[in-house]
């Protein structure tokens, strides 16, 4: 029998974030093996607020916080960060979501702890980043979905914005801290000392933003909002059926001829506004309304078999239950279940990270709060007397 071990599994982690984009980060490195040590404030992190609470856990918390341990901290007091410091002398990895200066105020900075343990690898998540004019303000999905750009080019043409259904600039700022701190890892394998990486949601926004960027950049105008179309490839959007709606992409020539075959309308080949794909895009709606008044004569699961039939790339618009349900996402175990002493059996997503000799895996649920404290001040070399101080001076839980 194979037995499996976690890529990162020599790599110790302090994570010092809440809600979304820090603990997603950090989350991915416990998938891979790493020791993530989640650092929580005596209130816990605010996800433990969130709907479908038992006591201080709650569904949203262990969507982002599974395989780590907790440790309490008040780091508004001086033993609170003397404890902080004493387990960065040791670890590999600390990531940080405050506004900027706030983890300096505290004397926990990266100037402050490489200082102490050159090796460290310091990854801060912020709204804005660390430097600029604006970055000192806090940030949100929502508001850097705004300022990035992103919800202007969402959403109906001419419609009011509309944000991406998912946190899609919290996400993809932690994707991109991750990013930094594997190659900061690599980095350090041939030059012995750590870095800082900074990262932030708007950061995050505007560099996923390559189509609409390629389009301002090259004298095309400002991007707008294009419903489910494309702003470089047409067909390529949502159609209406009989029945709703399907996803259609004959995004490029060779499929397009084989679409107006299937449609029964080959003549549209030859027509200048659809003669090729630049065409396509400028009379997009125009090309959009023709196929819709054929697909929509017939229901979804014809056209679908039809498309496929004919490897036309296509597909569902799937709710929630249909994804969950499908057999090529639960062949590809994007669900784990895990069981928790409060919150009962509970659902989870898998990684999408699938590798032949360290796969990532789900070693333990999301942690209580402080649940692993007393064990991770121990491995600390902490006594129990040392421990007990700590408590009642109200550093540690």
């Amino acid at each position: 029998m194979t037995t499996f071990t976690g890529a990162l599994e020599d790599l110790r982690v302090l994570d010092v974030t809440q809600v979304m984009a820090g603990p997603y980060c950090s989350m991915l490195l416990a998938d891979l093996g790493a020791d993530v040590v989640k650092i929580e404030p005596p209130s816990g992190d605010s996800t433990r607020e969130m709907p479908g609470a038992a006591g201080t856990d709650t569904p949203s918390f262990n969507a982002v916080n599974r395989g780590k341990r907790s440790v309490v901290l008040n780091l508004k007091t001086r033993e609170g960060r003397e404890v902080f410091t004493r387990l960065a002398r040791t670890a590999d990895i600390v990531i940080e979501n405050y506004r900027p200066g706030v983890m300096t105020s505290l004397g926990l900075d990266y100037a402050a702890l490489s200082a102490i343990n050159p090796r460290l690898i310091y990854a801060s998540i912020s709204g804005y980043g660390q430097t600029g004019p604006q970055r000192g303000k806090g940030g949100f999905d929502l508001i850097a979905q705004g300022v990035s750009g992103i919800m202007s080019i969402t959403g109906e043409p001419g419609g009011p914005p509309v944000k991406a259904g998912v946190p899609l600039t919290d996400l993809s700022a932690g994707l991109f801290a991750l990013v930094g701190i594997l190659a900061a890892v690599e980095a350090r394998h041939r030059t012995g000392t750590g870095q800082q990486i900074d990262t932030s949601l708007v950061d995050a926004g505007v560099a996923l933003s390559v189509w609409e960027a390629t389009e301002y950049f090259s004298g095309a105008g400002i991007p707008v909002a294009l419903g489910s179309a494309h702003r470089m490839n047409a067909p390529y959007q949502a159609v209406r059926c009989a029945d709703g709606y399907i996803t259609l992409g004959a995004a490029n020539e060779r499929l397009f001829v084989r679409l107006c075959d299937v449609l029964g309308h080959p003549e549209w080949r030859s027509m200048p506004e659809f003669a090729d794909n630049a065409s396509r895009v400028t009379h997009r709606a125009a090309l959009a309304e023709r196929i819709e008044s054929i697909v929509s004569q017939q229901p979804r699961a014809h056209w679908l078999a039809l498309l496929e039939a004919n490897d036309i790339p296509c597909g569902p618009i799937n709710d929630y239950a249909q994804v969950f349900a499908d057999p090529q996402i639960v062949a590809r175990d994007m669900v784990v279940d895990v069981d928790h002493p409060t919150l009962g059996h509970l659902k989870t997503l898998g990684s999408p990270i699938k590798m032949s000799g360290t796969p990532p895996f789900v070693r333990r649920r999301a942690p209580m709060l402080g649940e692993h404290t007393d064990e991770i001040l121990a491995e600390a070399g902490l006594s129990e007397s040392e421990i007990a101080a700590l408590r009642r001076s109200g550093a540690v839980r």
